[in-house]
């Protein structure tokens, strides 16, 4: 059987039953945006994610800074959507014999510029050569409360920081390699090349939310994720979503459906969850329930729409 058979979600399934966790110490494990370990009084959190030529960046249509940029907050993400803040990290790079040393160069002055951001260091790593660019990064993050995917309850509502179906139009964009854009299309573009995690958010976050996960793999896939672990169904209300103007925009000039980007987008790396509470916050959208049952549906008006778990996978 090829890995293409299984999928990434069955992939990661098959391979964590082999290697089962025995430590008391270990909160959380495999399943969850990062795990999470207990170290004296402290609750520790361990992220990793990878950046691989052609998959997640094209080297000749942007900049190395961004990419480095883009490498730090994928993994902050991760750490935010658990309730901590980043604190150590380590990076392996594999790379071509034949690469340019600027690019790489540029590539970690876009990883300092997000260090200087976030207010973390990298403090170690390794090199390998490869066929093609491969950066990992590994984080370590902290929490006072560690928020997971799996204790979102009946009657809760649902709720998410920001927009999706930006990030999938300015890849869009990118791909297109245009002499110029407008300006709506260069903000879109920006959203896929250097996503900014705002971090401040995380104390709204330890007030208020339940079950929390990063939309990475888009709004539909990610609430599947909450809806299955918490074992719960999710109601999205169609007329909540909120439509940035620079996709309407998009998608008026391109002749696309804004719901398509937006139930399906991935790499927004904006926070969704859960909360009991009716929260009033700028770019806090309601858009949902947490109901009995499973699954993620599409309430438009009075009618119900099961919503395939469609959304990015790498096989």
């Amino acid at each position: 059987m090829r890995i293409e058979n299984i999928g990434e979600f069955g992939l990661i399934e098959r391979l964590t039953k082999l290697i089962p966790i025995k430590d008391q110490d270990v909160i959380v494990g495999f399943g969850d945006d990062c795990s999470c370990v207990k170290v004296d009084k402290k609750l520790l959190l361990f992220t990793n994610d990878i950046q691989v030529e052609n998959v997640h960046f094209i080297k000749h249509l942007q900049d190395p800074k961004d990419i480095g940029w883009k490498l730090i907050s994928v993994n902050v993400s991760d750490v935010l959507a658990c309730g901590g803040i980043p604190r150590w990290a380590q990076v392996s790079l594999g790379l071509p014999k034949n690469l340019e040393y600027q690019f790489i160069e540029d590539v970690y002055l876009g990883i300092r510029q997000a260090l200087d951001y976030y207010q973390f260091y990298v403090i170690g790593g390794n090199v390998s050569s490869s066929k093609q660019i491969v950066l990992d990064l590994f984080l370590v993050g902290e929490t006072q409360r560690f928020l997971s995917r799996k204790d979102a309850q009946e009657g809760d509502w649902v709720y998410m920081y920001g927009y999706t179906g930006l990030s999938k139009a300015g890849l869009e964009l990118l791909l297109m390699g245009k002499s110029s854009y407008e300006d709506f299309e260069k903000r879109l573009i920006e959203s896929f090349t250097r996503p900014v995690i705002d971090l401040e958010f995380r104390q709204f976050l330890h007030k208020n939310a339940k079950a929390c996960i990063d939309i990475s793999d888009g709004l539909v896939a990610d609430l599947g994720h909450i809806a299955n672990q918490s074992r719960k169904k999710i109601v999205i209300f169609k007329d909540r979503l909120p439509i940035h103007r620079d996709l309407t925009a998009y998608c008026k000039k391109y002749k696309k459906d804004p719901y398509q980007y937006i139930l399906y987008g991935g790499e927004d790396y904006i926070p969704a969850f859960s909360s009991s509470k009716d929260l009033n916050r700028n770019k806090v959208f309601k858009i949902g329930k947490v109901e009995e049952g499973q699954g993620v549906y599409l309430k438009t008006g009075t009618k119900l729409q099961n919503l395939k778990p469609q959304g990015f996978e790498h096989f």
